[in-house]
C-alpha cells in the first residue's frame, strides 16, 4: 500500500508540469495586454517599453515560463501586475471562501445523494423510484447560473429569508450551497441507485437470506456498503469539479473567492493571479483523484490485494 502511494504521488510530478505548461501557453494566447490597465492616458510608447520590462513581460515566453515555475516551486506566485500586490496574499483572501462553499456543496450532495439513491434502489420500479430519478435527471440538466438566479428571485427577492450576495453570515452560504450542490446529488443519486442494483445482485446474499437477516438490514448493511466504492470515486473526482464549478456561483452570489478573483482577473488580463487561480483549481483535481484512490483502496480488500 505505501509503494502505491509513492508511485501515485510521483505521478503527479508530469501531470503537474504538463498542466502548467498549458495554462501558461493559453493565458498568454487570451488577446489583450495587462499593461493597458496600467497606463495612463497620452502615455508613450516608452513608459509601455519601461512598464513592459518590469514584469518581465518583454522576455521570451520559454524564459518567462521558467521564471514563473521556479517561483511556483519554492512557494512564490509572483506579484498581481494590476493590483501591485502579492499573489498568495490575494489567493489567501480568496481561497477559504471558495473551500467553504465547495465542501459544504460536497457534503450536501453526498449526504441527499446517497440518501435518494438508496430510497430509489429499495423501491425499484415503483413510483417513488421514478418521482426521485424524475427530479435527479431535472436537476441535472439545470444550469448551476440560471438555478442561482432563480433561488435568488424566489428566495431573496419574494420570501427576503436569504441574503442576495455577500459572504456575511451563515444565511449567505445557503442558496449558493443549494445551486452548486443540487447537481451533484443528481449525479450521486444516479450512482449509488446503479451501484446499489448490482450489489443486490452478487451471489453472497442468497447466503444471508438463508441466515434468516431481515432484507432491509442486508440492503444497509452490506448492499450499501459496497455501492459506496464507485460512489466515493466519484464524489473524490468532484471535489475538484466543485472548486471549478463554483465559479459562476461565486460571480452570479457576489462571493468574494476563487472565482470572482478569476473572472476579475481575466477582465483585467492580469496573469500571474489567472495562472494561480487556474494551478489551484487543476491541484484539487489531481488530490481529488488521489485521495478517491487511496479511499477505494481502504474500503475494497481486492484493490489492497492487488496492490
Amino acid at each position: 500500500m505505501l509503494g502505491y502511494l509513492i508511485r501515485r504521488v510521483l505521478l503527479l510530478i508530469p501531470v503537474f508540469l504538463a498542466v502548467s505548461v498549458v495554462i501558461f501557453s493559453i493565458i498568454h494566447m487570451i488577446p489583450g495586454d495587462p499593461i493597458d490597465n496600467l497606463l495612463k492616458i497620452g502615455a508613450g510608447p516608452d513608459q509601455r517599453e519601461i512598464i513592459t520590462a518590469r514584469y518581465g513581460l518583454d522576455k521570451p515566453l520559454v524564459v518567462q515560463y521558467w521564471i514563473w515555475l521556479s517561483g511556483v516551486m519554492q512557494g512564490d506566485l509572483g506579484t498581481a501586475i494590476v493590483a501591485r500586490r502579492p499573489v498568495a496574499d490575494l489567493i489567501a483572501q480568496a481561497l477559504p471562501h471558495s473551500l467553504t462553499l465547495g465542501l459544504c456543496a460536497l457534503a450536501f450532495s453526498s449526504f441527499f445523494g446517497i440518501v435518494l439513491g438508496t430510497i430509489a434502489a429499495l423501491n425499484r420500479d415503483r413510483w417513488i423510484d421514478q418521482i426521485i430519478m424524475t427530479v435527479v435527471l431535472m436537476g441535472s440538466t439545470i444550469p448551476g447560473f440560471w438555478l442561482g438566479l432563480l433561488l435568488i428571485l424566489v428566495f431573496s427577492v419574494w420570501l427576503g429569508m436569504f441574503p442576495v450576495s455577500g459572504a456575511r453570515d451563515l444565511s449567505s452560504l445557503v442558496l449558493p450551497v443549494l445551486t452548486v450542490g443540487l447537481g451533484g446529488t443528481a449525479l450521486v443519486a444516479r450512482v449509488t441507485r446503479v451501484a446499489m442494483i448490482e450489489a443486490g445482485q452478487r451471489d453472497f446474499l442468497m447466503l444471508l437470506h438463508a441466515k434468516g437477516m431481515r432484507p432491509l438490514r442486508i440492503q444497509l448493511r452490506h448492499v450499501l456498503r459496497h455501492a459506496l466504492i464507485p460512489v466515493v470515486t466519484i464524489l473524490s473526482l468532484r471535489i475538484g469539479w466543485i472548486l471549478g464549478g463554483a465559479v459562476t456561483v461565486e460571480v452570479v452570489f457576489a462571493r468574494p473567492g476563487l472565482g470572482t478573483l478569476l473572472i476579475k482577473s481575466l477582465n483585467q488580463h492580469d496573469y500571474p493571479v489567472v495562472q494561480a487561480c487556474l494551478l489551484i483549481l487543476a491541484m484539487a483535481v489531481m488530490l481529488g483523484t488521489l485521495a478517491g484512490d487511496i479511499i477505494q483502496a481502504a474500503m475494497d480488500p481486492r484493490v489492497r490485494a492487488a496492490l
